[in-house]
């Protein structure tokens, strides 16, 4: 349901969804082969944690935003330099998010 959620509010922001899954095994296959600019990852799939998948995607060069009801103590210790929506969590809090990573600013 929240998966949906999400691919919906990135329609809504003119964003193409490249794949998506609520399994673990699926997952990891799409971690390592699906074109994608950046994951939004649950911390929890079904009770597994996505830490291995985020491996994955973390060696591949692609940025990862975490969502978790947990906040950032929920996301793995080894990825809490990440970036992390609180769930639930707004639109334009996404958007937000999504226009930072993509569109960093020079300082």
């Amino acid at each position: 349901m929240i998966r949906m959620m999400v691919a919906d509010m990135l329609g809504e922001l003119g964003h193409t969804v490249g794949a998506e899954t609520g399994h673990i095994d699926e997952a990891l296959v799409l971690a390592q082969s699906a074109d994608f600019d950046l994951a939004i990852l649950d911390v929890n799939l079904k009770g597994k944690r996505i830490t291995p998948v985020a491996e994955l995607i973390r060696a591949r060069g692609r940025p990862i935003i975490f969502a978790t009801g947990y906040g950032s103590e929920g996301v793995p210790e080894e990825f809490r330099d990440l970036p992390v929506l609180q769930k639930p969590f707004q639109l334009e809090t996404l958007a937000a998010l999504i226009d930072e990573i993509l569109h960093p600013r020079a300082l």
